[in-house]
């Protein structure tokens, strides 16, 4: 096998391994809706009462974050900095094992995984900024 053959197979492989993620992450969140929402239509076929409580807490699950409120989005960007920063850190290992037996994609790869890492802080950082912006909107400044 040559380096470039090795080299297009890891390539290949991680494409796949991010493909395959992405894809039974989005399945399960249908899996969970679905199931969730087929709970609600079996208790309101059997004209069963509902609390609101219970049909607000499961309706919450669904929505999506407000755009009005971007401290909604602080979850998901501190969630997505981590897989990114531990993206960049897997392709730089990727790229110094790699350059082992291809040493032109030793850099390359490297600055890929940089790359990347330095846009997983990026995420980071914003979500800290939300943060601090939801103690300055809901501080005792905001109740006068």
């Amino acid at each position: 096998m040559t380096p470039a053959t090795t080299g297009a197979i890891v390539a290949v492989a991680f494409w796949l391994f991010l493909g395959a993620a992405a894809v039974s992450a989005m399945r399960y969140d249908f899996k969970k809706r679905q199931l969730s929402m087929e709970s609600l239509r079996a208790a309101i076929e059997r004209g069963q009462q509902l609390d609101p409580g219970v049909v607000e807490k499961l309706l919450a699950q669904h929505r999506e974050p407000d755009v009005d409120r971007p401290q909604d989005l602080q979850p998901y960007l501190r969630i997505g900095g981590v897989i990114t920063v531990a993206a960049g850190v897997g392709v730089g290992i990727a790229g110094a094992v790699l350059g082992l037996q291809v040493p032109l994609a030793r850099l390359p790869m490297m600055a890929a995984g940089v790359i990347a890492i330095c846009i997983g802080i990026g995420l980071l950082i914003a979500s800290r900024v939300l943060v601090g912006n939801r103690t300055h909107v809901d501080g005792p400044s905001s109740m006068a």
